[in-house]
């Protein structure tokens, strides 16, 4: 109640922009200030529960939803985020070269959609930032990506140099790493999806990936790396993108990013440009999270996003094939009291349908 009842009201009083950055400067502050992270963990954490633990790619995640990128583009709060019940998180879009993005205004809320416009365009402080950022993190509790992207001045034929460089600079700082090729928000982006630029680009991405692993003298195996595609393909490119992600070796995929589409949308809003997310993508983005599970086959996990306000909207990702789900539009509306709700909703409705662990619900529709 803390967040819905004082600090949403005075931040949906504010611009959208101006309350994204005033939360995140209260939850940098908050994160690093003595006993801020244990201040947070007993206002919002979550206990663990070893029914929603799961252990994918090399790594152990505490709870099965996450916080999607976008949200902490510049890893300025992670500490923070790190104490408040999620069990991993994104951070970014980072580029190799910071860049101010589109102009202003770029964000806007859509309340009677449950809903956000963005075309930010990747704003953020550039690589060499986050790597400083990251080295200081105190909270180590969840496993953290690092979204990686692409300048908006660098052409297509070249992606795969700035893809590489952020492998390059963060991968002493990341526990696994996403290829972002599904925003709308930078020219031509999405085209990297598609046909031999895709197959290319994660290709120069897992070379890199392994020789940075080899330079670090890494006992381990080379980090995880999947990609977020976007919702808006055909059923021919989706299940083409999908062939070629797994034949590439990536470790999984994200489905989905934004939409630019707008059916069904009530708010003046609507008509803006860039990328939907929120209430209005979760049917679509549930319906690829079963497509990409079936044609998959168990090959490599899925992470859902998109749309997940309650435990049934997580619940029917996982159903439907998700291992893992992400949050962002659902902390904006509902703050971080969501987390609860949706562990104590999916641990119901384990129970309720007799699986002892959530990786017995994932893809449970296709066995039904």
């Amino acid at each position: 109640m803390l967040y819905t009842k004082i600090a949403k009201p005075i931040l949906f009083g504010m611009d959208p922009e101006k309350a994204h950055h005033l939360t995140i400067d209260g939850m940098h502050r908050a994160g690093r200030a003595p006993g801020g992270a244990a201040l947070l963990r007993a206002l919002w954490g979550v206990e663990q529960r070893p029914e929603l633990t799961m252990e994918l790619m090399g790594l152990r995640f505490p709870q099965p939803v996450g916080l999607a990128a976008g949200l902490d583009k510049n890893a300025k709060a992670v500490d923070g985020f790190s104490s408040i019940g999620l069990g991993f998180m994104e951070v970014g879009t980072v580029t190799p070269k910071g860049q101010p993005g589109n102009p202003q205004p770029r964000l806007f809320r859509l309340p009677e959609d449950r809903g956000l416009i963005n075309r930010m365009g990747f704003n953020n402080d550039g690589t060499a930032a986050m790597k400083q950022r990251l080295a200081k993190r105190r909270v180590r509790t969840i496993p953290l990506a690092v979204n990686i992207g692409k300048n908006k001045t660098t052409p297509n034929a070249q992606a795969h140099e700035d893809y590489r460089a952020c492998i390059r600079d963060l991968y002493a700082e990341g526990d696994f790493f996403v290829v972002n090729i599904s925003s709308p928000n930078t020219p031509d982006l999405r085209e990297l999806q598609h046909g031999d630029d895709l197959r290319q680009l994660l290709a120069a991405v897992l070379e890199e990936m392994r020789a940075q692993s080899r330079q670090q003298g890494a006992d381990s195996a080379v980090k995880p790396m999947l990609v977020k595609i976007a919702p808006d393909m055909t059923e021919e490119q989706l299940a083409y993108t999908v062939d070629t992600i797994v034949a590439s070796g990536a470790s999984g995929i994200i489905a989905t990013n934004t939409t630019i589409r707008r059916e069904g949308l009530r708010h003046r809003h609507a008509a803006e440009t860039g990328g939907l997310s929120g209430a209005p993508l979760r049917d679509r983005t549930t319906e690829i999270v079963g497509r990409i599970y079936r044609q998959v086959e168990g090959q490599v996990p899925i992470i859902g996003s998109g749309g997940i306000f309650d435990a049934d909207d997580a619940y029917a990702k996982i159903t439907a094939g998700a291992s893992l789900v992400e949050i962002y539009t659902a902390l904006i509306y509902r703050g971080p009291e969501v987390l609860r709700e949706l562990q104590q909703g999916l641990l119901e409705r384990l129970r309720r349908d007799g699986f002892g662990h959530l990786s017995e619900a994932v893809g449970a529709d296709h066995r039904r």
